[in-house]
């Protein structure tokens, strides 16, 4: 199998460089980091991945996968990857630390984050006042997990440094370290969420896979997974990166039609997690939570902000360019040249 892949790859890459070159393609060979590659979160861009759109646009992508996203943004600024598919508040994050990127195409509408407590630790859970001195996962420590754990802590008035974080990636390892009463509670995402929540070990109490209610949370659009990456990539690559958005909106528009075993077909093995019947309740729980467009709403900047602000209070401070942190020209041009997807 590992080999028909291969020789397929290398087939397809041998037939790039002219295709390309009628692109006129930058850098045909990108590299994107993901924190978390099996998550709805970033389905759009196993889609795009898997029905070939990156190809048909003469690209020729390798996809890292880390165990979060704060990870895969490291990758980026360490030159090891050029793009990040991650949560767009890292894009607020990093202009503040003066190291400026900007997001250009985007996957989802609503975080689709899930914060739950463990039944077996937490059998008496009342407010989120009682995570207090408790263990609580994320995929990654600085991961948009880890800021929404920080968030509604801080709405509860609690610090960050009133409990403990624990990294536990965004598959298995999560779904053992919650059945084994390693954490108290749980930052993740789907597929791991409903996969807790049919065994009985995971008691809701935050979910913004509804859109309404992450609007609620964040008191406004959260724009959530998206392609981003360093200002200068984009001003020396614009092909490149218009390539990719198209892919990535064609993707979109898939997933907005696509039923259960559409996507069942598409997506590897491995997603599922050894049952499909979770992975098909997910993907209907985060199907509307996904992008329909890639384009990013005008007011997430702020939302985004507002959330990171209320937890530093230097950031909250700064004075940023919220503009220069997304551009929806690379979107408007994709749903002009893929309206029907």
């Amino acid at each position: 199998m590992q080999r028909r892949h291969f020789v397929a790859g290398g087939l397809a890459a041998a037939a790039l460089p002219s295709f390309a070159a009628a692109q006129g393609l930058e850098k045909p060979k990108c590299t994107i980091a993901v924190g978390g590659k099996n998550l709805f979160y970033y389905l759009p861009l196993t889609i795009a991945e898997q029905l070939g759109y990156f190809k048909d646009e003469g690209l020729d992508l390798t996809i890292v996968d880390f165990a979060g996203g704060s990870r895969a943004l490291q990758a980026v600024v360490g030159g090891s990857a050029d793009v990040v598919s991650g949560a767009f508040e890292h894009t607020v994050n990093m202009q503040f630390k003066g190291q400026p990127m900007r997001a250009f195409v985007l996957q989802g509408l609503a975080p689709q984050i899930v914060l739950g407590v463990n039944p077996k630790t937490m059998a008496n859970f009342k407010t989120v006042a009682d995570l207090k001195g408790k263990k609580i996962g994320v995929t990654a420590p600085g991961s948009s997990t880890n800021v929404l754990v920080n968030f509604v802590l801080a709405k509860a008035g609690l610090k960050p440094s009133d409990v403990s974080i624990v990294g536990v990636g965004a598959s298995n390892g999560a779904v053992a370290a919650m059945r084994a009463g390693q954490i108290d509670a749980i930052s993740n995402l789907d597929p791991v969420i409903t996969l807790l929540q049919r065994s009985g070990d995971l008691k809701i109490v935050s979910d913004t896979r509804i859109v309404s209610e992450a609007e609620k949370v964040f008191g406004g659009p959260m724009p959530a997974g998206c392609l981003y990456c360093p200002q200068p990539f984009i001003d020396k690559n614009p092909n490149t990166v218009q390539a990719m958005t198209n892919a990535m909106v064609r993707a979109n528009k898939w997933i907005q039609k696509a039923g259960p075993g559409d996507i069942i077909k598409v997506v590897p093995e491995s997603y599922l997690l050894g049952d499909r019947a979770v992975y098909i309740d997910g993907f209907l729980a985060a199907q509307k939570a996904l992008s329909p467009d890639g384009m990013f709403p005008a007011k997430g900047a702020e939302t985004a902000f507002r959330a990171l602000g209320s937890v530093d209070a230097a950031l909250a401070k700064a004075k940023l360019d919220l503009n220069a942190v997304y551009t929806n020209s690379f979107a408007q041009k994709a749903n002009a040249k893929y309206p029907k997807g």
